[in-house]
């Protein structure tokens, strides 16, 4: 059994996916960082940066207990547990690194610069335009260089789904928190609706439940 911590936001959602995604038996246990829960201790202790996602896994590596914090950390985990082809072996290092690569674009790039136009364009307590312009304007070029790979690549990190798409999806899944026109992204809206609509990821979008 795997003890998920998370809370209904992009990264908590990379978590829930990958679970539905593996099949793999999991409790939730939501963390709400609009209450600072995430600065409880006894979450401290599991995630030491206090944020959301993490996991503890009840049958790890050596039959204990191991946790594990970051999404990305996360899923491959969990993909390396299972022999899962959501991150191709080692034997097949050429598909690997490309996902890999779509994997650190996302938690290099995407996350942080869509969470600065969350905050700016959605939260801050003034308007601040310089910076509502600046993450806005990444984030839409963010935006075309998925497209521009979609353009050639049925997903991002090739001819086949992996952990490349799912830890990117739930972040554009907040598109219409960014100005974005679909008519201008029309390869990676494709790729949206296709990965939208496999039903791990339906089930992994609604963890936990909304209250």
């Amino acid at each position: 059994m795997i003890d998920l911590y998370t809370w209904t936001t992009p990264n908590g959602r990379k978590a829930s996916i990958m679970l539905e995604e593996l099949g793999l038996p999991y409790q939730v246990h939501p963390v709400n960082i609009g209450k600072d829960e995430q600065f409880a201790p006894d979450f401290l202790r599991i995630s030491p940066n206090n944020r959301i996602p993490a996991i503890v896994d009840r049958e790890g590596p050596d039959g204990r207990d191991i946790s594990v914090f970051e999404s990305g950390a996360i899923l491959i985990y969990l993909a390396e547990k299972t022999g899962s082809d959501l991150l191709p072996p080692l034997t097949d290092m050429r598909r690997r690194v490309a996902v890999l690569e779509w994997l650190m674009w996302q938690m290099g790039g995407v996350g942080p610069m869509f969470g600065q136009a969350h905050h700016f364009r959605r939260f801050a307590k003034e308007q601040v335009p310089y910076a509502i312009d600046r993450y806005t304007s990444e984030t839409h070029r963010l935006y075309g260089v998925a497209d521009r790979r979609l353009a050639e690549n049925e997903y991002l990190a090739g001819d086949f789904y992996s952990l490349a798409d799912i830890i990117n999806y739930p972040w554009f899944a907040r598109w219409e928190w960014h100005g974005i026109e679909w008519s201008d992204f029309p390869n990676l809206k494709r790729w949206f609706d296709s990965v939208g609509a496999r039903p791990a990821v339906q089930k992994g979008m609604n963890v936990p439940s909304a209250t």
